[in-house]
């Protein structure tokens, strides 16, 4: 269970307080949820904060019982290894291992074996489309395909939570709708799925869309019909 508790995040420049999440509360339940909101509305801040990248300035993200802003930021790396997943706009595959070995490497970091790690990349590159090139090093591949290789590594761990941010922002119409399709097959399989995003279509796919505005939640729409509920904040 991810939780934001009022959560506000405001930098100093010089003597100008700038807000960039405001007083932001909500209980993300599973399935997929979609954050969307206009260039500056607090988008990539508010994923900081709820993955524990960033600390609040007031307010707490809770993951069950633990406040992720109490913990050091070498126990909130640990929390983020074992409980959450990353795709990003930017893939960030490490340009020196194949396929296999990206997909792998938090297996690493979690003190797997070698036979056990291979064989979940692996499981994974098929699950994903790639089971053919898992060899090539990320260079070697379409940008559709490192895409498809980040999310295969980020489900290593089997964690619950998933954040995707803007996943299919460099990808072509047919690369994109693939990549969508797996987030869409994690939040059905019961994962919390946060994905940030400018684009109001793909945000359609979601259960539910925060609307986000300076930083404030304006409106949560529950995509249920063509013509969704909202509730207001």
């Amino acid at each position: 269970m991810l939780e934001a508790i009022n959560l506000h995040k405001r930098y100093h420049q010089g003597e100008i307080d700038l807000v960039a999440v405001d007083h932001f509360t909500y209980l993300f339940p599973t399935g997929l949820t979609a954050v969307v909101g206009p260039s500056g509305s607090g988008k990539t801040t508010l994923l900081n904060l709820l993955a524990g990248f960033d600390v609040p300035s007031e307010g707490e993200v809770r993951l069950d019982d633990t406040s992720l802003s109490s913990l050091s930021e070498d126990a909130r790396s640990e929390v983020r290894l074992q409980y959450m997943g990353f795709v990003f706009q930017q893939w960030n595959l490490i340009p020196t291992l194949t396929a296999l070995e990206n997909v792998a490497f938090p297996l690493m970091l979690a003190g797997r074996s070698f036979k056990e790690r291979t064989a979940r990349a692996a499981e994974l590159l098929e699950a994903v489309g790639l089971a053919q090139r898992g060899r090539h090093l990320p260079s070697k591949l379409s940008g559709g395909e490192q895409q498809r290789a980040a999310l295969a590594r980020a489900l290593a761990l089997n964690p619950p939570i998933l954040f995707a941010d803007e996943p299919i922002g460099n990808l072509d119409t047919a690369s994109g709708a693939r990549v969508v399709e797996l987030l869409l097959r994690q939040a059905q399989e019961g994962r919390t799925v946060i994905l940030v995003t400018h684009d109001l279509e793909l945000a359609r796919k979601a259960e539910r869309i925060l609307h986000l505005k300076d930083g404030r939640l304006l409106k949560v729409e529950a995509v249920l019909s063509a013509a969704p509920a909202v509730q207001s904040v």
